[in-house]
């Protein structure tokens, strides 16, 4: 916790006592139902936390804008963004019941209101948001596919609206039909961890 203040000084009492719950809660909810691997679940706030936070880093989602993470598994990037900007709404999808259960269940043990949570195939929805937020779900040609037509066009951010994805390894091709629009930030010039070395965040506009 004291890590993330440090990157986040702009915290609120508020959020920073969500933040600090976190652990606990995902300690509780992950020996029940396994969504983190029990050999990561020491590293859970620099791996999972901080490394979600890192779309922060290069936007500060205006109020009312509107977030799916898609394939949110435990509830990352989309629980710890949802921390950080309260007045954006969030919609968590994964079509695992089990892990949408657990991040529903982390939601409401600290008092998340600005989430919902849903049982589904990102592809079956038919509401329309701002941006897309991913990790590690899917080759990025494949996402597009998904959530390409569920991106509502412009918006009222510095970045036009689109996908925002967190990526690391060799991607390089993955990002090919799309590289005259494609940013990339790599996240070791936000946080100084060695974990950051080699992960980006990517975003592609729609």
């Amino acid at each position: 916790m004291e890590l993330i203040a440090q990157y986040f000084p702009e915290l609120t009492q508020a959020q920073r006592d969500q933040l600090a719950a976190l652990e606990p809660s995902y300690r509780f909810w992950n020996a029940q139902i396994n969504v983190i691997s029990r050999k990561d679940i020491d590293n859970l706030m620099v791996h999972h936390v901080l490394h979600s936070l890192a779309i922060a880093k290069i936007t500060q989602f205006a109020k009312g804008t509107r977030i799916m993470d898609i394939g949110t598994g435990g509830g990352f990037p989309g629980i710890p963004l949802a921390i950080l900007f309260p007045s954006c709404r969030f919609t968590l999808v994964d079509s695992i019941g089990k892990k949408a259960k657990v991040t529903a269940e982390i939601a409401k043990a600290i008092n998340l209101q600005n989430v919902e949570v849903i049982t589904a195939r990102a592809e079956d929805l038919k509401q329309e948001w701002d941006f897309v937020v991913s990790r590690a779900v899917a080759p990025i040609p494949k996402l597009m596919t998904w959530v390409e037509k569920k991106i509502h066009p412009g918006g009222i951010n510095n970045l036009p609206n689109g996908l925002i994805c967190l990526k690391g390894g060799d991607f390089g091709d993955e990002l090919k039909p799309y590289h005259k629009w494609v940013t990339r930030w790599r996240i070791n010039s936000f946080f100084e961890e060695e974990y950051f070395t080699g992960k980006y965040v990517i975003h592609i506009p729609v």
